[in-house]
């Protein structure tokens, strides 16, 4: 089912259309300076944070870029990530690094329609849950999917990489 107003047209709304699965657009009112994305993302339209994730870059040992998907009230564990991508550290990418790699602007980083597919990990718990939001590609726009069609359309592994 989807739904919004057409200012929600992004590069991550276009693949979920063209991937034909089911999705719905959430729009809220992003506030300039907010202390957390993540967390505004899920209080604005009133999720359930353990439903929210959001979408991080990091970087291997070798200077690839990983995508990371973890609930916004946790953090990503650095240690665990590099365990799943089989490397032996990872460390957060740089801001600008990030956003040159998908083509969306930081507290507006999608997993889905990035300018380049990087490898995705998404925390394990994303696939207990009924449907998982992540941001849709820009702030202040969110979409709800399945875990199962998250994966697929990301080609992720899914793996414990969430720290409470």
């Amino acid at each position: 089912m989807r739904r919004g107003t057409g200012r929600g047209v992004t590069p991550a709304v276009t693949a979920a259309k063209r991937a034909r699965i089911a999705f719905r657009l959430l729009e809220y009112r992003h506030e300039p300076g907010a202390p957390s994305y993540g967390l505004e993302a899920a209080e604005a339209p009133g999720l359930d944070p353990a439903s929210v994730f959001k979408t991080l870059l990091a970087e291997r040992d070798d200077g690839a870029l990983v995508v990371a998907l973890v609930p916004v009230a946790c953090t990503l564990d650095l240690k665990a990530l590099a365990a799943a991508i089989g490397a032996k550290r990872a460390a957060m990418a740089d801001p600008a690094a990030a956003e040159r790699a998908t083509g969306y602007v930081v507290g507006g980083i999608s997993p889905l329609g990035q300018k380049k597919r990087l490898p995705t990990v998404i925390d394990a718990s994303a696939l207990a849950l009924e449907t998982v939001h992540v941001s849709a590609g820009r702030r202040g726009l969110e979409i709800a999917l399945a875990p199962a069609d998250l994966v697929r359309l990301c080609d992720a592994t899914a793996a414990p990489i969430a720290r409470a």
